[in-house]
C-alpha cells in the first residue's frame, strides 16, 4: 500500500529570504484530503495558489510561482522535503515573497516536520508509472535527462566541473527513505566569481557562508585572498584543498552533486503526482528541471487518457451483432449508426461504426471532401448509451426507449472519414436515478480520440400504437 503523512499539529518556523534578505515567517498546516499543496501569501489577502509546475514564472537561482499577481520563491527545498516525508496535502503560509533559505538545504524543513507527529494515512495522489524510456536534452542550458521505466522511483545527478576544482560527481538516491540522511542536509552552492553578479543584479541578499557551500573557480593569490576575508567580513577564511572556502566544509564529498538531486526532487514535486521511474540528470538546473516537469505532467496525462482507450480486435466475436441492438434500438437505416457492441459491463459499453462512402449525408456533407459529421458522432455515443442504458436497467426488451436531454463539455478533435472504423465509448459517471442516465462518451480511430462528450438521457417507456 502507497502511503502518505498528515500533519496532525501545525508547524511554524522563520528565516530569512535567500534573495529578498527579509524575515519570513511560515505555518504549515494539513490540507484537504486530495488538494495537494497549496502556498498562501497572508500579506496579500491570504491569496493561495496550487503548487503546479503551470505556474513557474521565473527559476533564476531558484523556482518562483505566481498566480493572479501573488507569488513564491525559492520553494524548490522545502518541496523536496514535503515530496520525500510523503505529505501530500498541506497548506504552506507566509507573510512574504520567498520561502526562507534556512541553511541552504531541506534539513531544517525536515526536522520542523518530523517534530510535528506525522501520523500515516493512505495515499491518494496518482501515480505517473513511466512505461517507455526517452531523453530530454535543454539546448539552453545544456542540461540533459534520460528517464526509463522501473519498478520504483530513483534519481541520479552527475555534475561535471573543472579538473582544477572538483572533477566530476554523481550522487543517487534509490528511494525516497535516503532522503533524510543523505540528501536534505546537502546545501546550495554557488561559485566565487558568481557571488558579485548575484549581488549586482539584486539578489542573494540573505546569502551567507553558513548557508551555501562557494565553490572556488578562480587561481587566487594573497592579496586577493586579504581583500575577500574584508569583503565578506571573514578574516579566518581561507581557500581549501578541496577546491570551496574553509568556512563552508562540505558534507560529503559530492554534496554538489547531491543539492542538484534534492532541487530535482523538489521541482518535480510541482507534477502533483507520484513517479515510477528512473531518472539520471546530468547538470541539471531548475530551468531544465521544471521544462522535465511539464514533460512527465504531459506525458502523464496522455497516458491517463490512453488508459481507458478501448482495444478493437475485428477477429473477436462481437458481444452484440447488429441484429441483437435492433432488438433494443429502435432506429433502423439511414439512422442506426452502431454496427456492433464489442465491450459491455454495468457501467461501461464499447460498440463499434464501420464509417463508409455509402452514408447518405455524404452526398451533401461535403462533395468532394466527405466528413463524418460531428453531430453524427454524438448521436452514435448516444445509441451507444442507449443500449447500456436499457440493457442494464429494463427487463421487457423492446418497450423502453432512451431520449437524451442534453450535452456538455462536447469535443471535436479530429475529423472522420471513409473507411475510418469509429470505436464508440460510454461511462457511467454517476449511478441511475429514476430513469436519468449520465455518461461519458469518447469515440475513437484507432489510438486517437476524435470527439468526446457528457450526455445526459431519460429512459422512456414506448408508447406502442
Amino acid at each position: 500500500m502507497r502511503y502518505k503523512n498528515i500533519l496532525t499539529q501545525d508547524v511554524k518556523f522563520s528565516g530569512i529570504g535567500l534573495h529578498t534578505g527579509k524575515i519570513v515567517n511560515v505555518l504549515l498546516r494539513a490540507g484537504e484530503v486530495g488538494a495537494g499543496i497549496k502556498f498562501e501569501r497572508t500579506d496579500l489577502n491570504n491569496a493561495t495558489f496550487s503548487a503546479d509546475v503551470s505556474l513557474v514564472t521565473t527559476t533564476q537561482r531558484g523556482t518562483t510561482l505566481e498566480s493572479n499577481g501573488a507569488s513564491v520563491s525559492t520553494i524548490e527545498h522545502l518541496m523536496a522535503a514535503l515530496n520525500a516525508l510523503h505529505i501530500e496535502d498541506v497548506i504552506v503560509s507566509l507573510d512574504g515573497p520567498e520561502i526562507p533559505i534556512m541553511d541552504g538545504s531541506s534539513a531544517g524543513f525536515v526536522n520542523h516536520l518530523l517534530e510535528s507527529k506525522l501520523e500515516k494515512h493512505e495515499s491518494t495522489k496518482e501515480v505517473y508509472v513511466i512505461t517507455e524510456p526517452f531523453t530530454f536534452f535543454d539546448n539552453n542550458t545544456g542540461s540533459e535527462y534520460a528517464v526509463y521505466p522501473s519498478d520504483t522511483f530513483e534519481l541520479n545527478t552527475i555534475l561535471k566541473f573543472s579538473e582544477e576544482t572538483l572533477g566530476e560527481m554523481v550522487a543517487s538516491m534509490k528511494t525516497k527513505d535516503e532522503f533524510i540522511d543523505k540528501i536534505a542536509k546537502c546545501r546550495t552552492f554557488v561559485f566565487l566569481t558568481e557571488i558579485e553578479k548575484l549581488f549586482d543584479h539584486g539578489l542573494i541578499k540573505g546569502g551567507d557562508l553558513d548557508n551555501a557551500v562557494v565553490i572556488v573557480d578562480k587561481i587566487m593569490d594573497h592579496e586577493e585572498v586579504k581583500r575577500l576575508q574584508i569583503k565578506l567580513d571573514k578574516p579566518n577564511v581561507t581557500v581549501g584543498e578541496n577546491g570551496v572556502l574553509t568556512h563552508t566544509k562540505m558534507h560529503f564529498h559530492n554534496e554538489p552533486a547531491r543539492h542538484k538531486l534534492l532541487d530535482l526532487l523538489g521541482d518535480l514535486t510541482l507534477m502533483g503526482r507520484d513517479i515510477q521511474g528512473k531518472i539520471v540528470a546530468t547538470k541539471p538546473g531548475h530551468t531544465s528541471n521544471v521544462a522535465l516537469a511539464k514533460i512527465l505532467k504531459a506525458k502523464y496525462l496522455e497516458q491517463k487518457r490512453n488508459a481507458g482507450r478501448p482495444v478493437y480486435d475485428p477477429n473477436a466475436t462481437p458481444v452484440m451483432s447488429l441484429e441483437d441492438i435492433k432488438g433494443y434500438l429502435p432506429h433502423r437505416y439511414p439512422f442506426l449508426l452502431v454496427d456492433k457492441v464489442i465491450e459491455i459491463s454495468s457501467t461501461h459499453i464499447v460498440a463499434v461504426k464501420n464509417v463508409t462512402s455509402n452514408e447518405s449525408f455524404f452526398q451533401g456533407h461535403f462533395p468532394g471532401n466527405p466528413i463524418f459529421p460531428g453531430v453524427f458522432q454524438m448521436e452514435a455515443l448516444a445509441q451507444t448509451g442507449g443500449i447500456l442504458a436499457l440493457t442494464t436497467v429494463v427487463e421487457d426488451k423492446g418497450q423502453w426507449d432512451t431520449y437524451f436531454l442534453k450535452m456538455d463539455n462536447v469535443k471535436f478533435k479530429a475529423k472522420v472519414l471513409p473507411g475510418d472504423t469509429l470505436i464508440l465509448k460510454m461511462e457511467l459517471m454517476s449511478p441511475i436515478r429514476r430513469g436519468i442516465i449520465q455518461m461519458m462518451g469518447t469515440a475513437y480511430v484507432g489510438n486517437k480520440l476524435v470527439s468526446e462528450g457528457e450526455l445526459t438521457a431519460q429512459i422512456v417507456k414506448r408508447q406502442n400504437d
